[in-house]
């Protein structure tokens, strides 16, 4: 009997010839419980952010409709509003975690297209909703929506299929990397046309950020680095509004930058300033009474520095950091099980959030240009929202397949 045993086992302390997962499914015909899970320390760390940033907006704009110019508006205009996008994100990306992976990337093309017909759309008169002289918006009756928010998503996904159908011809520049140059350079024309130059930019990183992590050698990517380089330069050097917005961040206190391009800067770091240490405590913010622009949307961290001070403003850099590390994990265990698309995706997520949050972080710290980012999942901006929770289900989903494989099932 014992010889028997051995000879189905092998010796006590060897590994199992086969995953626990898939005797246990096996024997009992249906899926283990772990099969059926996913992040849940993601999942926590997102809903503490879009807690917090549900909270700051209301704090950052409860005081707006003292001014002029949102006499219209009731204190609660923005945090009602950001609510319901909140809803519907959330709705959405339930349903975003139903989808395959495999028909998210069958799908990839065609939702760049939708995304490029959109981008056209908003340059369309009487389609397109101009604010600020900004024409980036389709208005949707009583909401609005920002194509440029989809097509960070449809680049992501489109870049990921694409660098698996190159596989093959990924050391050659002109089969390889140019048609997917092309594809990023005509959604950056669209892009800058609104103009929407922040946005380019999240945009092309992500593109760069995929084609590296997707095998393409060194020296094509630094020459994708510096060609894109010399482009946002020769943007910024031709453009008088960009050229500047760059003097006034190298000055922002002089007296001609101080109320002019510099405004949004200097009162931002007062906001940080003041907050000190510990803060001056929730809705104890004075840079918001309309010193400050913008408080609930681009400079919304520095309103969190003035009420939590540097402790609130170092965890919510901890939280990002955090979240941007653990997509990436994801990615990189869903490419060690041999599923390119699936890690290129969800390892594009952490790039996209990340580089976001870090740009939206060093132009409120004074350490960067001001540029019309959002901080990622905390401003108010419905279609932002909504867009990053389908990303961050696609990545859960993601993790949730690559548990499904671990434990010998099937995705």
């Amino acid at each position: 009997m014992k010889k028997w045993f051995y000879a189905l086992t092998g010796p006590v302390g060897d590994s199992l010839p086969v995953r626990l997962g898939a005797t246990r499914r096996a024997a009992t015909g249906s899926v283990p419980t772990p099969v059926l899970g996913f992040d849940q320390a993601l999942v926590w760390v997102t809903v503490a952010l879009l807690a917090w940033g549900l909270v700051m907006v209301y704090s950052a704009s409860i005081a707006m409709p003292e001014n002029p110019r949102f006499a219209r508006y009731t204190h609660s205009y923005f945090l009602v509003r950001h609510a319901m996008w909140l809803v519907m994100a959330f709705v959405a990306a339930l349903l975003a975690f139903q989808v395959p992976l495999a028909t998210w990337e069958k799908s990839a093309g065609w939702l760049f297209v939708l995304s490029l017909i959109l981008l056209g759309l908003v340059l369309v008169p009487h389609v397109g909703k101009v604010v600020y002289g900004a024409r980036r918006w389709i208005a949707l009756g009583l909401l609005s929506f920002q194509p440029s928010e989809l097509a960070k998503l449809t680049v992501l996904l489109y870049a990921a299929d694409y660098m698996v159908r190159k596989m093959d011809v990924k050391e050659h520049f002109f089969r390889a990397v140019l048609p997917m140059g092309a594809a990023v350079a005509v959604v950056g024309v669209l892009l800058l046309a609104e103009p929407d130059m922040g946005a380019f930019m999240v945009i092309a990183m992500i593109a760069m950020g995929i084609l590296f992590l997707g095998g393409v050698n060194a020296r094509m990517f630094f020459l994708i680095a510096t060609v894109l380089v010399g482009a946002f330069m020769m943007m910024i050097a031709f453009n008088d509004y960009r050229r500047a917005r760059i003097f006034a961040y190298l000055d922002p206190w002089s007296e001609e930058n101080a109320l002019a391009k510099g405004y949004q800067l200097t009162h931002s770091l007062i906001a940080i300033g003041r907050g000190e240490i510990f803060g001056v405590g929730l809705g104890g913010s004075v840079e918001k009474l309309h010193w400050l622009p913008e408080a609930h949307t681009d400079f919304l961290l520095a309103v969190i520095g003035e009420e939590f001070g540097l402790v609130g403003v170092v965890f919510v850099i901890g939280l990002f950091l955090w979240l941007t590390r653990r997509m990436m994990h994801i990615g990189r265990q869903a490419i060690a099980l041999d599923r390119v698309f699936a890690g290129l995706v969800a390892q594009g997520v952490g790039i996209w959030v990340g580089f976001q949050a870090f740009i939206n972080i060093g132009v409120n710290l004074g350490a960067l240009p001001t540029k019309g980012l959002t901080l990622p999942l905390m401003s108010y901006g419905g279609s932002a929202i909504l867009i990053n929770l389908v990303a961050i289900a696609v990545v859960l989903r993601v993790d949730h397949e690559n548990r499904q494989l671990m434990h010998g099932g099937r995705v």
